[in-house]
């Protein structure tokens, strides 16, 4: 809603008050960090030049002194590039709220705070209490959540601006819905080479997921093109800012592969903060599983399938499977009460240890632990024992066990005999099992029964500095996986989001994300994103069809563009020339999206030397997405303007394979071509 001249002026005069304040508190901090850090360095230089006239406790004091003033100069850094990031665009909306005593505040938001010399607010972190009226209610009756309590009252009036330069180019009064001009103007927008930050735009249901403090894990199912990723970012930023002591080094994001990780490296520097933490399922499998040269990826695993290499595919159904877990507990739970030792131990004529002494120490008095790790701690203490506290004889008492135990740390072994055990429900033949296990690239497929066995045998890594776990593309990981993350990282929160329609794993598949509630310790809560911010209506409609969706509620105004089917013999080559040169004239970014590596490999050598193209690749980490060729697989989680969807007859997706059709043609924001 349009406002009034008047209202405008006062408005300039409002944003050149603020630019000015603003500059002067930058330039202000600027001098006062640069003079601390010079007092500091100098401050250093005294005590450690005259250490010797200072006593042991001077020295403590001294270093204490230091790291507290160090500390201090560092968050005033933080806070500086904060304003310095907002220098040209100070605030991007404001409220007027009336509390239950009639006393009206008038709140301009912003990516940081801003106080004057009086120690007034001028400018409020988005992620300030307040401010959620701003993404949570129309004008009317509202509420916040304030560290006293609930707040009550009525919001008078939503306003929101887009200020360049300093220079405010529009302000206008309306409510953050459907129908926002800014939203609108945003979506309308062509895409850009990485992903940016929404926090203008943030609707109530992504505002649910990203304010949520009082449960301990989230479950986010959320359609194609719903912000889920985006949502994750912001409430990393969110909680960095409610939880104390909480640093981006206490945040560990799993993302899909390294290209997306890429993609979204630019959205919390935007927001002030650091980036988090950041790795994917296969790095962390291949740290851990070290008895293989390689593992293979989850991408190389579904590029697998897509290939039709696969033999025996009920086989990997089963590794893949949720029974397989409690078949592997049964089997662990059977071998581990069958470890025994099964003789006497004479490390010197003095140091016996009977048979019986032994295993009352494997059974009973370490029992806690896993049972490799028994076998240490029973080392270490034979040692001590002996040796008057020593460790220095501790590989001799392994070694001594481990040769009267009738067990031995050998996984490939163990894992062979699970599947020769009573509680495997396939029946194989050594020579199908060593198949499998006798390789130098263990299968993804065994790397996660792999992992499961040798965690629960000698212990998962605890990574107890981890308290905020983000899982993207969750519907991805299979049970079995949670299981191992939930292991590694027990004193953490987590953040699950994802999406069952986009599962393009042929041998898993969720009903709903609902199924992980139990696996999870602390309270967890489901919530839904249902709307679609990304795509056309149109190219909603079709990919609703691929999938027989009916809920998906598009956001996007229309943009009378249908989806363009190419069918029939036809000049592969110029007829994609001809729809890339018409693409370019109008968007940024535009992508082929093919059915495999294959494909992508095909249309790359057709094209390459007509026009500038880009190939990516699961080890791609950077890319330009002016023009480039992907195997839907790995598309996941991007977008592009423009999207050629592109598979041949003989290569054509298969019922079973729509999911990945479905991923493939929901990337497209403006127009999408359907090559088939």
């Amino acid at each position: 809603m349009a406002i009034s001249d008047k209202e405008i002026e006062k408005e300039k005069k409002i944003l050149k008050k603020v630019s000015k304040l603003l500059n002067e508190h930058i330039d202000n901090l600027k001098e006062k960090v640069h003079i601390s850090t010079e007092e500091l360095v100098e401050f250093k230089k005294l005590v450690w030049s005259d250490s010797a006239s200072f006593d042991s406790g001077d020295i403590i004091q001294a270093k204490s002194f230091t790291e507290e003033e160090a500390n201090r100069i560092y968050k005033e850094e933080i806070y500086l590039k904060r304003l310095l990031r907002i220098k040209n665009n100070p605030y991007f909306a404001s409220i007027v709220f009336e509390d239950t005593d009639g006393e009206i505040f008038n709140i301009y938001i912003s990516l940081t705070y801003l106080k004057d010399k009086q120690s007034n607010n001028i400018l409020y972190d988005w992620r300030s209490p307040i401010c959620s009226l701003f993404y949570d209610y129309e004008t009317g009756p509202c509420s916040y959540k304030a560290p006293i309590g609930i707040i009550n009252g009525n919001l008078l009036r939503k306003r929101q601006y887009k200020i360049e330069n300093n220079k405010l180019i529009s302000v206008f009064d309306n409510s953050l819905n459907i129908d926002d001009t800014v939203l609108q103007d945003v979506l309308a927008q062509e895409s850009d080479e990485k992903m940016k930050n929404i926090v203008n735009t943030i609707q109530q249901e992504q505002n649910l997921v990203i304010r949520n403090l009082e449960d301990k894990n989230l479950i986010v199912q959320g359609i194609a093109g719903s912000g889920k990723t985006s949502v994750a970012l912001h409430r990393i930023a969110f909680l960095l800012y409610q939880i104390k002591n909480l640093t981006s080094n206490n945040i560990l994001i799993f993302s899909p592969n390294n290209i997306f990780t890429e993609y979204i490296s630019n959205v919390l520097p935007e927001l002030g903060e650091d980036n988090t933490l950041q790795t994917t399922f296969d790095d962390y499998i291949s740290y851990f599983i070290n008895e293989y040269k390689k593992v293979e990826t989850y991408t190389d695993f579904i590029a697998r399938y897509y290939s039709y290499s696969d033999v025996d595919k009920s086989l990997i159904t089963y590794k893949q499977s949720d029974a397989v877990i409690n078949d592997l507990d049964n089997f662990l739970e059977d071998y581990i009460a069958n470890a025994k030792i099964e003789d006497d131990i004479l490390e010197s004529k003095n140091h016996l240890m009977t048979m019986e002494e032994l295993n009352e120490m494997l059974t009973y008095k370490y029992n806690r632990l896993p049972l490799f790790e028994r076998v240490d701690e029973m080392a270490s203490k034979l040692s001590e024992t002996f040796y008057k506290g020593s460790l220095k004889k501790k590989p001799t008492f392994l070694k001594m066990i481990k040769d009267v135990s009738n067990f031995y740390k050998d996984y490939k072994t163990i894992y062979k005999e699970f599947f020769k055990s009573k509680y495997a429900r396939v029946t194989l033949t050594d020579t199908e099992i060593n198949s499998f296990i006798n390789k130098d690239i263990i299968n993804y497929e065994d790397s996660l029964l792999f992992a499961y066995i040798k965690g629960n045998l000698e212990g998962f890594r605890y990574e107890g500095n981890i308290r905020q776990v983000v899982i993207d593309e969750a519907q991805d990981y299979n049970k079995l996986q949670y299981i191992i993350i939930s292991k590694i990282f027990r004193k953490a929160d987590f953040t699950i989001l994802g999406d069952i329609n986009q599962n393009i794993n042929p041998y898993y598949r969720y009903k709903s994300l609902k199924e992980l509630e139990n696996i999870f310790n602390g309270d967890t809560k489901y919530l839904e994103l249902l709307k679609t911010y990304r795509s056309s209506p149109e190219i909603i409609d079709y990919t609703n069809k691929i999938l027989n969706l009916n809920h998906v509620n598009a956001i996007r105004k229309t943009a009378n563009k249908p989806v363009i089917f190419i069918k029939g013999n036809i000049n592969l080559r110029e007829s994609l020339l001809n729809d890339i040169n018409t693409l370019q004239t109008k968007y940024k970014s535009i992508a082929i999206i093919t059915k495999d590596y294959k494909e992508a490999y095909k249309i790359y050598d057709l094209l390459k030397d007509n026009i500038k193209i880009s190939l990516v690749e699961e080890k791609t980490k950077e890319f330009f997405k002016e023009l480039i060729i992907i195997p839907a697989y790995l598309s996941k989680g991007l977008e592009f303007d423009a999207v050629i969807a592109y598979n041949n007859r003989e290569n054509s997706y298969r019922k079973n394979e729509k999911n990945l059709l479905y991923v493939a043609c929901t990337r497209a924001q403006h127009e999408l071509y359907v090559y088939n």
